[in-house]
């Protein structure tokens, strides 16, 4: 039900606005081959830098054909159901007040990808799901192929990630994940990864004063990074997981904040659980 009203929502005349002449056909078309695609469980790379979601490299690797049902409360161990939703470019001009009536109480939005992407449709997705009264943040696609860790943080800062004590802003999230352009590590070792995630961590923290969540799945950080436990204890993760369960956790993490539990391809959206009551998110967005 929670994903049939989601579709609704951005079926509406207006949810998404056109994109640029020069740009149009080209993404109308990758669009919905990346969309046809997820649904049937085989989906498709970005067309093109800038492009990529979170969960864009996720679809590719580990999806399993899930058909979006949010999972069972109980099996999957949740303390409470606060639904939330992310979204990028791909979903255009957002009907935040229809979302908000489906219940969903949280937005994370896409501000930028390395050092040479913004989200075009960012101040729309951000400040609308805000003034609806949704609890809201952004996050950065990392490419640790392209620059470093600290000129990413401060790109990210400087560009719709930064933070402020309002109890409805939450912190930055580092959206890394298997590389949809090329390699999965980026061509990075995993020594060479985990100092790339602690130098944009660092840096975004001396930026903001908050530590980064981390969006990640398990095999992945496994894979690239060597199962580092270097940052359980101070950043927040976002596990993403398309199944009944958020299953076993990186190391260094005994549970999780957010968690991805589906996506249905980037015309869609994706849909999350933070793993708490409304009281705890809020408390997340001042500080605690």
């Amino acid at each position: 039900m929670f994903v049939s009203l989601l579709a609704l929502v951005l079926a509406l005349p207006g949810a998404a606005s056109a994109v640029p002449d020069d740009e149009g056909a080209s993404k109308k078309a990758a669009t919905a081959a990346k969309d046809t695609a997820g649904l049937r469980g085989n989906p498709q790379a970005p067309a093109k830098r800038g492009e990529a979601w979170m969960g864009s490299g996720v679809q590719q690797h580990e999806h399993d054909g899930t058909d979006g049902t949010p999972p069972d409360r109980n099996r999957a161990g949740l303390a409470a159901t606060v639904h939330g939703v992310d979204v990028s470019s791909h979903q255009g001009n957002v009907a935040w007040s229809t979302l908000w009536n489906s219940g969903v109480r949280f937005a994370y939005v896409k501000a930028t990808e390395s050092t040479n992407y913004k989200n075009p449709y960012f101040t729309q997705q951000y400040n609308g799901s805000y003034n609806v009264g949704m609890i809201r943040g952004a996050y950065h696609f990392a490419t640790p192929n392209t620059s470093s860790g600290a000129t990413q943080a401060n790109y990210f800062a400087g560009n719709g990630g930064g933070w402020s004590k309002d109890g409805k802003t939450l912190p930055g999230v580092l959206d890394i994940e298997y590389n949809p352009y090329g390699a999965t590590c980026y061509g990075l070792s995993q020594s060479a990864m985990v100092n790339w995630i602690r130098d944009f961590v660092s840096t975004y923290k001396a930026r903001t004063g908050r530590d980064a969540v981390i969006y990640t799945t398990t095999n992945w950080w496994t894979q690239c990074t060597g199962n580092s436990s270097a940052f359980g204890n101070s950043n927040p993760l976002w596990i993403a997981r398309y199944a009944s369960s958020p299953g076993t956790l990186p190391a260094g993490w005994g549970f999780y904040t957010f968690w991805q539990y589906t996506s249905s391809g980037p015309t869609v959206g994706d849909h999350n659980y933070f793993n708490g009551s409304m009281d705890r998110l809020k408390v997340l967005a001042n500080g605690g």
